[in-house]
């Protein structure tokens, strides 16, 4: 590798899964648009740092599974209490924050999580580093209403998708001139695809070519209200035997077994997967997804044109919620209140080709698809300027006789 290559360190964690798929996209961005040669590293940076910061991801995670009406409870006591900005956490993790700095020395640190700004603005002062390494965050959350914690006057950078998105932060006193927006970091692979290729999608799933096909996403996790929407699927299945279904367990393999005894009662045929990287094959072979409305997850199916029946059975996260009147504002999806509508809006859809048409152009005219090319441009544009400060202070100044 060369030694002149440019490097990055992009800081993430694996609480949901949009974080890390943002990370994902952006790497691959930053090789794809702006040096093919440079070094990206991915570091889960809460989990690695210190086993009590691991216990408070596993137990978000927890959450998000098998208790998503709590999540409000859990952004509650976040807000109020900052771990994020505790000494304690900051102790307990600033060994493993220099270490980072001593294996990969980055000439850009990227956050992709709101936990993560605060301890390595300080580990970067204290280091001396945060006026010549510029700390870039991109928000992951798209709209008003998110975790103040992204929050932070030391950033360099902010890169958010919406104006809504940069009105929280200024709101949170952040300078107006730091924050850019430039959507949300999707990998390119999501992107719409033409006839040919949702059929070719759906014959490498072994589905049938011509069926109206629901992708019921219970995410990366596998969990939350998506099972008990799909136990009503089930229940009602007679009613939609003409349509057939994806189900992502994500890494719940007790979900994935329990959706296999359910399959079986099921009148229209299902494919069932595990966690899988493989994200845009299922948004490609399906008409409508049901799903939790994460913020890369709803970005990554707009861009594909896929309509969502967005969960709102339990009130969501403020982020999401404001994403979810996103939506709805803009006609790109239905809003699921109740779990036992989830037939009759399926049914509808599959009675109406004029409604579902209309929500896929929809979903065409808010997606952001070359938003990765976007940051790329604009992280590799901060760091040619903080490359261009520094020689301009380190320069000799020549008097003149």
């Amino acid at each position: 590798m060369d030694e002149c290559a440019k490097k990055f360190l992009i800081i993430t964690s694996a609480t949901g899964g949009g974080h890390t798929s943002a990370a994902a996209a952006i790497a691959d961005g930053l090789k794809r648009f702006s040096a093919p040669d440079c070094l990206v590293n991915v570091v889960r940076a809460i989990e690695e740092s210190h086993f009590l910061a691991q216990k408070l991801a596993d137990f978000y995670n927890y959450l998000l599974r098998h208790h998503q009406p709590l999540m409000k409870y859990y952004y509650a006591a976040i807000e109020r209490f900052k771990p994020n900005e505790s000494n304690l956490i900051y102790r307990l993790g600033v060994n493993y924050l220099r270490q980072l700095f001593e294996r990969f020395c980055p000439q850009v640190v990227i956050s992709v999580h709101p936990m993560t700004q605060h301890v390595f603005a300080r580990v970067m002062k204290e280091l001396g580093l945060l006026d010549t390494i510029p700390l870039v965050t991109v928000v992951t959350d798209p709209c008003y209403g998110f975790w103040r914690g992204w929050a932070c006057e030391d950033v360099s950078l902010y890169l958010v998708a919406t104006e809504e998105a940069r009105q929280q932060l200024i709101d949170y006193g952040i300078n107006p001139e730091k924050i850019k927006i430039c959507g949300i970091p999707i990998h390119p692979k999501f992107q719409y695809q033409n006839e040919e290729e949702r059929l070719a999608a759906r014959a490498e799933l072994g589905l049938d070519p011509d069926k109206f096909t629901m992708f019921v996403n219970a995410g990366w996790i596998g969990g939350g209200n998506i099972p008990r929407i799909f136990e009503q699927m089930i229940d009602q299945s007679d009613q939609i035997e003409n349509a057939q279904a994806i189900f992502l367990a994500g890494r719940n393999e007790e979900l994935r077994n329990e959706v296999s005894r359910l399959s079986r009662k099921a009148a229209f045929p299902i494919k069932i997967i595990g966690y899988t990287d493989a994200m845009e094959k299922l948004m490609r072979a399906a008409d409508v997804m049901v799903s939790k409305l994460g913020g890369l997850t709803t970005f990554e199916a707009l861009a594909s044109r896929l309509p969502i029946i967005a969960d709102v059975t339990t009130p969501p996260m403020p982020q999401e919620s404001q994403t979810a009147n996103l939506l709805a504002r803009h006609k790109a999806g239905i809003l699921l209140e109740r779990a036992n509508d989830i037939v009759p809006i399926v049914r509808r859809l599959i009675a109406s080709p004029a409604e579902h048409t209309a929500l896929r152009l929809a979903s065409a005219k808010i997606a952001i698809p070359d938003a990765t090319r976007r940051i790329v441009h604009e992280i590799t544009r901060k760091l040619e300027q903080s490359e261009t400060d520094i020689q301009t202070a380190t320069s000799p100044v020549v008097h003149m006789p």
